[in-house]
């Protein structure tokens, strides 16, 4: 079900980045990357532990900073200012973040006062997530007593109240059984639908297939990007996990 034209997203936001790199202590986080995310589609980053998969995240985010490239916002194909764009951003850390003592809707409650939303859209937003979540029936469960899947649902939901015009996505499906992972991708379908930007981190190699775009990163490279089935055409290859595993990374 879409969402209402209160929550659809109307301007069209657009990142770029050109030959950032990041060192974190002695280590090359991000060598030389060089990408494009566009709006209404799924944006995957792909790779194992240590790609530099959350780097690139929290640098998109604005949590860090390259120590050389550049990073480019735009709305509506024009460049706009960090500035502009960051009250239109919502990010999803890998990591647990959500309080486990308080219930889905003391959540929603919290973030609305944070994001100093309106009892109208407050309302209206509150509804439609938990329906599009099917969560309506835990609004009194605490978040430590949550299914992995439901975990991650309702810090999708948390992000998705401020209207976000782009979603940073750090493994949201990690550690989450196949039919929750199943269901949070039909979400994420849902939302590039309604022309958000989102980029999505992800250590499993059959989701490179469910974007639209992805790009494969190794020890902080960018070894390949492109459509999914073209870059397995190219490496003539069944799968992605196949390239990882027999060693088929060099750099196209």
């Amino acid at each position: 079900m879409p969402f209402s034209n209160q929550i659809k997203i109307m301007k069209a936001f657009s990142i770029k980045t050109d030959n950032i790199s990041k060192k974190m202590g002695l280590n090359t986080a991000l060598d030389g990357i060089s990408m494009v995310f566009k709006e209404g589609l799924l944006n995957g980053i792909i790779g194992s532990g240590g790609a530099g998969k959350t780097t690139l995240i929290r640098t998109l985010m604005g949590l860090l900073k390259p120590d050389s490239g550049c990073i480019s916002y735009m709305e509506n194909s024009k460049i706009v200012s960090f500035d502009k764009v960051r009250p239109r951003m919502a990010y999803m850390p890998g990591a647990q973040s959500l309080y486990p003592d308080l219930s889905v809707l003391e959540h929603l409650d919290f973030f609305r006062k944070l994001y100093g939303l309106s009892d109208g859209d407050y309302s209206l937003k509150k509804k439609e997530l938990l329906k599009i979540t099917r969560l309506e029936k835990f609004q009194e469960r605490k978040a430590g007593h949550l299914s992995g899947g439901m975990y991650k649902k309702l810090g999708l939901m948390c992000s998705l109240l401020s209207s976000p015009s782009i979603l940073l996505l750090d493994e949201p499906t990690n550690g989450v059984d196949p039919i929750s992972r199943r269901e949070f991708w039909a979400l994420l379908y849902k939302l590039a639908a309604q022309n958000i930007l989102i980029i999505i981190a992800t250590a499993y190699m059959d989701e490179a297939e469910r974007c639209s775009s992805v790009y494969l990163m190794d020890k902080g490279k960018l070894i390949i990007s492109g459509e999914p089935r073209e870059i397995l055409d190219r490496k003539k290859v069944k799968s992605f996990e196949e390239i990882f595993l027999t060693g088929n990374m060099e750099k196209v």
